[in-house]
């Protein structure tokens, strides 16, 4: 039970705050626990088995190292014999061959300790070998390289290249694992020795394959064009060897894929079941001399023929200007203000060569020719640009 507060106004105020401090905060401004995280999957024990053997091959360097190579030859040469099969060396190599978290390699350790002494003391000659002889052989938890389970079964394709080499033998190496090939990108195949979907044997001899993409919408291909195409992805269906876009075919549908539309769009004709392009330039359908049909999906247009332009609703041949001067097309006006403008630039100049190079001369000379250039280039602008344009 809580004291009561004490007297006074300040005292009872901490009191009540003290108080308020110490109770239990509703339960959304309680912090929530920790988000449990799902412990790590475990190794395979082959895994494992081939972890030990590499440490304690790495040992045996360092107990080599460490203790030898101080320059004295026939010193090292006497002890080196001694020392190189010595239970000292190996109770060092096994003393560091676990790191402290390792925790299965430790177990692993303690399960196979003895096996390792018989091989360090008896095995070592006839079976050099310590992953061969512990993790396979002794232990059985691995396989051979190419083989999987716990028969060590060749992996599909062949213990030389398991899955062509264009993919990964699950639990090979192991006594566990299917078997199953996962493939890479592009190839298929229980031994990924085929094309998968959405790809094309590009090359193909003995022992290489490659596989390149097909176009976009095309599942199966016999080259990269969108003309390759042998059967088409969802959505799409084929036509001339080309995939077409259902959604544009269709106006509306039953369901996904190409065979389920209601009606066909303006456009398309219906085949079978699904709504495919119709080609309208297979009939003649831009009449005109000179015109061609141009197919587009759901339509097509009609153009003029190479060498030809669209004027007035027909088709006329383009005529390629010949060269002209650059005063060929000025007007009598034009030309009277040219000749006006030239006479007046020659005044200014021999009056500022009058003034022997008086500023004010300058000036007006150098106005008087800015006024009448602009005024006559705006008089005919349009044309002039024009004629740079075309290099007249």
């Amino acid at each position: 039970m809580a004291p009561w507060p004490p007297k006074g106004l300040v005292p009872a105020m901490l009191w009540g705050l003290s108080l308020f401090l110490n109770l239990p905060g509703p339960i959304w401004l309680q912090p929530s626990p920790p988000p449990q995280s799902s412990p790590p999957p475990q190794p395979h024990p082959c895994h494992t088995c081939r972890g030990l053997v590499d440490s304690f091959n790495k040992g045996l360097e360092r107990t080599i190292r460490d203790n030898f190579g101080g320059g004295n030859t026939a010193w090292e040469e006497e002890n080196l014999s001694k020392y190189k099969d010595s239970e000292t060396r190996l109770v060092e190599v096994l003393e560091g061959v676990c790191s402290k978290s390792d925790f299965e390699c430790h177990r692993l350790l303690e399960l196979s300790e003895e096996l390792v002494e018989s091989w360090w003391f008896h095995k070592q000659q006839e079976a050099p070998d310590l992953f061969q002889w512990l993790c396979s052989d002794s232990l059985k938890l691995c396989c051979p390289a190419g083989t999987f389970g716990p028969s060590c079964l060749p992996c599909p394709g062949g213990t030389e290249r398991p899955c062509g080499g264009y993919g990964q033998c699950e639990g090979e190496g192991t006594r566990g694992g299917s078997g199953h090939c996962d493939c890479q990108a592009g190839y298929g195949g229980e031994a990924c020795g085929q094309c998968g979907l959405g790809y094309f044997e590009a090359e193909r001899n003995a022992s290489h394959l490659v596989c390149s993409a097909c176009f976009g919408p095309c599942a199966r291909c016999s080259g990269p064009e969108e003309s390759n195409c042998l059967q088409c992805k969802k959505g799409w269906a084929l036509h001339h060897l080309k995939c077409v876009d259902c959604a544009k075919a269709c106006l509306g549908c039953m369901g996904a894929g190409p065979g389920r539309c209601k009606k066909c769009s303006p456009g398309y004709q219906q085949v079978g079941s699904k709504c495919l392009d119709v080609d309208e330039c297979e009939t003649e359908v831009c009449p005109g001399e000179n015109k061609q049909c141009e197919n587009t999906e759901g339509g097509y247009r009609c153009i003029c023929a190479e060498g030809y332009k669209q004027m007035e609703g027909i088709c006329v041949k383009e005529q390629i200007p010949e060269s002209a001067g650059f005063f060929s097309e000025m007007t009598e006006d034009e030309l009277v203000v040219l000749q006006q403008m030239f006479f007046g630039i020659i005044i200014c100049a021999l009056a500022t060569l009058a003034a022997k190079g008086d500023l004010v001369f300058t000036a007006i000379f150098i106005g008087a020719v800015a006024a009448m250039t602009g005024y006559w280039l705006s008089e005919r602008s349009d044309r002039v640009l024009e004629g740079f344009i075309k290099g007249r």
